[in-house]
């Protein structure tokens, strides 16, 4: 009954799993393929998108991390090196650069408000033009008049 016989002399495997503990453990699931956006390297993908919708995002992105740098870069430089001049500018020009992100956002949004109303798609329906219900009513749903104009 000694632990040891001829074909391991001695040496016992801590790290490594037993039969049975190979048995009893499951497969590992193997993890979906994903497309990215670049596979070759060349940007063929980004010609899938609009080329205005790709100017704003990449635009958007260059002014979001000028923002974030200078706002967080600003009150650093001017509490720990005591550069009273630098600092404020900093923060000023991320704050700047904040705005400016925001107005470039809502001029692509505009932009493609503009673009959505002006060519209606296939999945886009008319409103209906009878409003009137069965019943006779002249209000087809009072929680559907707009609460901010007042009535005359």
């Amino acid at each position: 009954m000694f632990p040891f016989d001829e074909e391991n002399e001695g040496e016992v495997s801590f790290g490594e799993s037993s039969d049975a503990e190979r048995k009893m453990t499951p497969e590992a699931p193997k993890a979906p393929s994903v497309k990215t956006f670049d596979e070759g390297g060349d940007f063929d993908a980004a010609g899938d998108v609009d080329k205005h919708t790709l100017r704003a995002f990449v635009v958007a992105v260059i002014y979001a991390n000028v923002a974030l740098l200078f706002v967080f870069l600003g009150p650093m430089v001017w509490f720990f090196e005591g550069w009273d001049r630098l600092g404020p500018a900093l923060l000023v020009v991320g704050v700047l650069a904040g705005i400016r992100t925001y107005q470039t956002y809502r001029a692509w949004d505009r932009a493609r408000e503009e673009d959505d109303e002006s060519d209606p798609g296939p999945e886009s329906d008319p409103l209906p033009t009878d409003t009137g219900t069965s019943d006779g009513d002249s209000d087809p749903d009072p929680s559907d008049r707009d609460t901010d104009r007042p009535e005359r």
